[in-house]
């Protein structure tokens, strides 16, 4: 039971990469990235897209499977890793590696929180 705990923490951790902070609005969140990678107005439009049929598949999977933490799992990460790839498909390779930076923090940040470790 604490694995599957501690993975529905992972998960959520790894969709808090959207950098939402209160909010799931695709606008919100690209909006975020544009101004933390100085996205232009093309990348941030294909973001917001991105970001827009990524909500839309997690809604989905969330009423699928009724809320079902272990049965939402397996089906979480393949859809949170291609919205990953597919923005950083968008950015320059600069952009790209910042992007990657937070991701890998936020990542680390949530590993802690799952060993009960507060982060820094």
């Amino acid at each position: 039971m604490r694995k599957i705990i501690l993975m529905c923490l992972f998960l959520v951790g790894l969709t808090t990469l959207t950098f939402a902070q209160g909010t799931n609005d695709p606008a919100a969140q690209a909006g975020r990235l544009k101004t933390s990678l100085a996205l232009n107005d093309a990348q941030t439009a294909k973001v917001t897209d991105i970001y827009t049929t990524h909500n839309k598949s997690m809604d989905s999977l969330r009423k699928q499977d009724n809320g079902d933490v272990g049965a939402m799992m397996k089906k979480m990460m393949p859809i949170i890793m291609s919205t990953n790839d597919k923005i950083k498909a968008v950015l320059t390779p600069e952009q790209a590696a910042t992007f990657q930076i937070k991701v890998d923090a936020q990542n680390a940040a949530m590993k802690k929180m799952m060993e009960g470790t507060p982060p820094n």
